[in-house]
């Protein structure tokens, strides 16, 4: 059975196609006109292993956030998608991933319920080139609520921008890979006492 999500969202600000393939090999094909933000989903199919494809065309001329707010979202709702019932998946799953002076921890539960706590070290760089460093929480917080997942990311220290956020999207990636992955041992079971998720 393919994982496989695909939503379109088109509003007066921006539009937005965005496909995943959870069972992907890391290929990826991104374009949102926002460069480091398409290095960042890069980072997070190549590390996920999710075949990932976006493309965003937004008002870009006003700023970068509705453009970057609206993929986050688009992006969150196809994840929701691929997942599918959830049955037979890990569900839980961490990372911590450094990326030379910082430190990034990810834990994620694809719980159905979305929550964010997201920490990183105060008094960044405000800019990494075009890409405003408030929009990383921002980003985050629109992935979660349209994904419906329990996400937790902590960065306890780190100096250099570009290191603090690529950290949190490479362990993003792989928090979700190993909490989306077929646990073999548990092949048509929901990881709930609930009965559903």
């Amino acid at each position: 059975m393919s994982r496989v999500g695909r939503v379109e969202r088109t509003t007066k600000e921006t539009s937005v196609l965005v496909e995943i393939d959870l069972d992907g090999s890391g290929k990826v094909d991104v374009s949102t006109g926002v460069g480091f933000y398409d290095h960042m989903l890069d980072q997070l199919g190549r590390h996920g292993l999710f075949d990932l494809t976006v493309k965003t065309e937004g008002d870009l001329h006003i700023d970068s956030h509705h453009t970057i707010e609206d993929t986050a979202l688009a992006l969150g709702a196809a994840f929701k998608q691929a997942l599918g019932d959830k049955v037979g998946i890990y569900r839980f799953g961490n990372c911590t991933v450094p990326l030379d002076e910082s430190l990034a921890q990810v834990t994620v539960d694809l719980s159905g319920r979305p929550y964010l706590v997201h920490t990183e070290p105060e008094n960044m760089a405000p800019m990494i080139g075009e890409y405003d460093t408030t929009m990383t929480r921002h980003i985050l917080e629109s992935f979660v609520a349209q994904a419906q997942i329990a996400l937790h990311v902590h960065v306890p220290y780190g100096r250099n921008a570009h290191h603090i956020v690529e950290c949190q999207f490479k362990a993003l990636a792989r928090a979700l890979r190993y909490a989306s992955e077929r646990d073999p041992r548990a092949a048509g079971i929901l990881p709930s006492t609930k009965g559903a998720l």
